[in-house]
């Protein structure tokens, strides 16, 4: 395996890394620092968040800084406050026995004047957010004549948060002859262009699969109701009891409302996201570092470029609609060699989204059961036990209270002890899960739904319901009112409860209590919407249907018997088509007019045979004021 050493890092900076517990590099630091040190060459490089971007290229920068010089020679641009601190940190770590090595972290949300007061004092290495960092060149006290290397780190983040023409304007200022390196997550089409314009034949380096997430990362999805994902959230949380995690939610509200139940339910929660003041995101901050805080509960803006060590999962408690953020969240767990957990909450209707992260991250999911109560009482007992058996005794402290603690206790036997004991670290898990309801999966392929089942199979063990599928769809004006009116109307008195609504374009989903299945189809068969009749049945078997622009019953484009337009057969002809009987000529067609007839107004009530008859919105076709179709133009 090869060492530090042996990629040209100096002793002065050798000495700061083994303190720091560095052994040896990690394959990005091998890849790219040698290309660093030992040539001038533009380089972009594809690797996740933890895998050792900063050391491959801090090391290089610090090594290659001009101790004492007044002008930077080196601009790190990175998306946020937080990553901006960090690698200075770090810089600042690796050059603690290089002499006069400044580096200065450059960012909104701190005093403005203090960063210029120390840009005029000097300094080699500049790590800034790219707001911060047009604010000081358009004050002119930013020198970046000297610049050798700029570093876009997490690039991708940049763009996303809309930095780009915050970026073409700080590369403007930099010399023409210097290096960019460009280090990012994944490499969307944006991250091209830039270095199409400003990168000078880039060597691109590649840790993993390109676009691909963190390979230690398993990625798993829960099936569920979403009026039960909170719920879900809280087992989830419960059946891992040493979690230490992100929650990602899509608007600012509901990160706050979730963080909010949490906290009420005894979990140590905060939330992260825009409305908080700077202070209050800091302190935030510091607690989740600290692990005071185990479960974070942020926005995707919020947690850009957050860094933290250790995480343990990531939730998704709303899928993004970009793969490629999904990608982002995913790989704030899994660093540094270690394993996470990646969790989806999808409803019936996202399912296809975790198939569309599946093929563009080349990972497979694996579907799961939400956890039973039971299973979540026996994982935080053994874990309670598995605590107690490895707890450090310090003897010292302890000894000196054992005789009262023994003279208190000396009425109860061990085993009393022992359930004493339990039941007072446990009886919190035994109380809720003891009145809670068990969460049953929308999918219905067994008792409390197995996760891989198929769409449209009727949940009879999920609480007597049976999916259902009408001929009616969006482009008919149906929609989740109409439905219910529909229902209603075919069951006079009685309150029948609907689950899932699936609109389709042509025709939909529904869920209903199986108890109603045999009333409501003959009924609903009966019934017309605005004027065309509808069929109804059991969706077995339509689960995976496609929703082309005619809803099919028959999965073979060859059948001719399949029916269309409503339901209804083409070969035959007393079949309706589009409500009406095409084989008669009294058939009114395109709107309830007989096409035979010559008196039969068409193309909004006129008729096309008669040359005082208006067309195209009632104007004759060849008169300054009107048209007329079969006269010229009178002069």
């Amino acid at each position: 395996m090869i060492t530090f050493e042996e990629l040209g890092i100096s002793p002065s900076i050798l000495k700061a890394v083994r303190e720091l517990g560095f052994e040896n590099p990690m394959p990005v630091q091998e890849k790219v620092i040698p290309l660093m040190l030992g040539q001038s060459r533009d380089i972009i490089a594809l690797a996740q968040t933890g895998t050792g971007k900063t050391a491959a290229f801090g090391l290089p920068l610090v090594q290659e800084a001009i101790p004492g010089s007044k002008l930077p020679t080196a601009l790190i641009l990175c998306p946020t406050r937080e990553l901006c601190l960090q690698i200075a940190g770090d810089l600042n770590d690796y050059a603690l026995y290089s002499n006069d090595i400044k580096v200065l972290p450059v960012y909104g949300g701190s005093s403005i004047d203090t960063q210029v007061k120390a840009l005029r004092s000097g300094v080699q290495i500049i790590v800034a957010t790219p707001g911060r960092m047009n604010d000081l060149i358009e004050r002119g006290v930013a020198k970046l004549s000297a610049i050798k290397r700029v570093v876009l780190d997490e690039a991708d983040e940049m763009l996303n948060m809309g930095f780009l023409d915050s970026i073409n304007t700080i590369l403007a200022e930099v010399p023409e002859n210097r290096n960019t390196l460009l280090f990012s997550a994944t490499m969307p089409p944006q991250i091209a262009s830039i270095s199409k314009k400003y990168m000078k034949d880039p060597l691109e380096v590649t840790i993993g699969t390109r676009n691909s997430g963190a390979e230690n990362v398993k990625h798993i999805y829960y099936t569920v109701h979403a009026k039960d994902k909170y719920l879900v959230l809280k087992r989830i949380a419960d059946n891992n009891p040493g979690i230490f995690g992100l929650v990602f939610c899509r608007t600012r509200r509901e990160t706050q409302e979730i963080a909010d139940k949490l906290i009420q339910d005894g979990y140590n929660a905060e939330a992260l996201h825009g409305d908080l003041s700077q202070g209050q995101r800091d302190l935030v901050m510091s607690k989740f570092r600290s692990k005071n805080i185990k479960m974070l509960v942020a926005t995707d803006v919020a947690a850009r470029g957050l860094d933290v060590d250790d995480l343990t999962h990531v939730i998704n408690y709303t899928l993004p609609d970009d793969h490629e953020v999904y990608t982002h969240r995913s790989g704030r767990t899994g660093r540094a060699g270690k394993t996470g957990i990646s969790i989806a909450l999808v409803n019936l209707r996202e399912r296809h989204l975790i198939k569309q992260i599946e093929k563009k991250l080349k990972k497979e999911f694996k579907s799961a059961v939400v956890p039973t109560g039971r299973e979540i009482c026996e994982k935080q007992l053994f874990h309670l036990i598995d605590r107690m058996e490895k707890v450090e005794l310090d003897q010292t402290d302890i000894d000196s209270y054992l005789p009262v603690i023994y003279r208190k206790l000396e009425w109860l036997d061990k085993e009393e002890v022992i359930k004493r004991f339990v039941s007072l670290s446990f009886n919190r898990f035994l109380e809720y899960y003891r009145n809670a309801n068990e969460i049953k999966s929308p999918i219905s392929d067994g008792p409390g739904g197995e996760a891989d089942g198929k769409r449209g199979r009727r949940r009879e063990a999920e609480g007597g319901y049976t999916r259902m599928f009408i001929s009616l769809g969006k482009m008919d004006g149906f929609y989740p009112p109409q439905l219910i009116d529909l229902v209603n109307r075919c069951s006079p008195g009685k309150k029948v409860a609907l689950g899932d609504i699936d609109l389709k374009r042509n025709f939909s989903f529904f869920e209903i209590e199986t108890r109603f299945v045999d009333e409501i189809i003959p009924a609903m068969n009966r019934m017309e919407f605005e004027g065309r009749p509808i069929k109804v049945e059991p969706a077995e078997g339509k689960g995976d249907i496609d929703d082309a622009p005619r809803p099919r019953s028959s999965a073979n484009r060859g059948d001719d018997s399949r029916p269309r337009s409503g339901g209804y057969d083409r070969t035959k002809k007393d079949a309706p088509r589009g409500g009406y009987d095409r084989a008669k000529k009294d058939a009114p067609r395109g709107g309830g007019f007989d096409r035979t007839k010559k008196d039969a107004p068409r193309g909004g009530g006129f008729d096309k045979t008669k040359k005082e008859a208006p067309r195209y919105g009632g104007y004759k076709k060849d008169t300054s004021e009107s048209w007329n179709r079969d006269k010229k133009r009178k002069k």
